[in-house]
């Protein structure tokens, strides 16, 4: 657990996250100034919320597809479509999903909440964020570890939209996806902050877990079961007493936070439809 707490914070989340060492965890919402600070995986890199109270996401998921079978036939089918994106302006998009370093991932629910997610806008909202992105991306590992299941790139000899990440990439089981649990994860959360804005930040979510497609990181039945743990991880969260704190105070920072880019989020609208035959 703990080797892979360092692994996870140190290929995803990294020295980027420097910025949210100081978070808030109290009862009452606060200016950020004194707050206080959230333990750390490792220097700059907050912990999540459950520790060692995740899902157990092999318990969660069935096998992933075996080779010969009308499922991996699917998937192959699906990354053919989805490679089809990948040189064009939803290529574009995935790419920037891939990118989970703060203060960027935040980001890319900003259009669908329609207000902005920084720092210094949403200080808990941000840090719930930067905290429920570690527990959602570390439930999926227990089965990544089981299955080991070989990444599209690799199974095609192939390239993804994050060359600097393959290294890592190859050495990580694709099955479940763990951005796509992140995704799916943020979505569910963001949807209980701001209900009115259900249908579009579920279709972000749902996109976000695409663009793995497109980047060809991941197999359709990867994403199906990141929303699986995904769904775990949430339900687990809404035990936790700091969490549900966290997760008041960032409906109240919303209600006052600013409008998200009008112009940015008009362009975004046309690239979140569902790719072609996924699920």
């Amino acid at each position: 657990m703990r080797k892979h707490a360092l692994l996870f914070s140190s290929c995803v989340c990294a020295a980027t996250l420097a910025a949210c060492a100081g978070g808030a965890v109290e009862k009452n919402l606060a200016p950020p100034t004194t707050v206080a600070k959230v333990p750390e995986l490792k220097p700059g890199v907050p912990a999540g919320y459950l520790g060692r109270a995740l899902p157990d996401s092999l318990a969660l998921v069935p096998s992933p597809p075996a080779a010969g079978s009308p499922a991996f036939a699917q998937d192959e089918a699906i990354h053919t479509a989805a490679q089809a994106l990948r040189n064009g302006p939803r290529g574009t998009l995935a790419t920037a999903d891939a990118d989970l370093h703060f203060p960027h991932a935040p980001s890319a629910f900003a259009c669908a909440l329609d207000k902005s997610i920084t720092q210094s806008d949403t200080p808990r909202l941000y840090l719930l964020m930067q905290r429920t992105m570690v527990d959602a991306g570390m439930a999926t590992y227990r089965a990544k570890d089981h299955y080991k299941r070989e990444r599209p790139f690799v199974h095609y000899k192939e390239s993804t939209c994050m060359p600097s990440d393959e290294a890592a990439l190859r050495n990580d089981g694709s099955y479940p996806s763990g951005h796509t649990s992140i995704g799916w994860t943020w979505g569910l959360i963001l949807v209980e902050l701001a209900p009115e804005r259900a249908d579009a930040l579920l279709a972000r979510a749902r996109s976000f877990g695409e663009s793995r497609l497109v980047c060809n990181a991941h197999w359709q039945s990867d994403i199906v079961a990141g929303r699986t743990v995904a769904a775990g991880a949430v339900a687990r969260l809404h035990a936790d007493e700091t969490f549900l704190a966290d997760l008041a105070a960032a409906r109240t920072e919303i209600q006052r936070a600013s409008a998200s880019d009008a112009a940015k989020c008009a362009a975004e609208a046309a690239l979140v439809a569902p790719i072609a035959g996924a699920l």
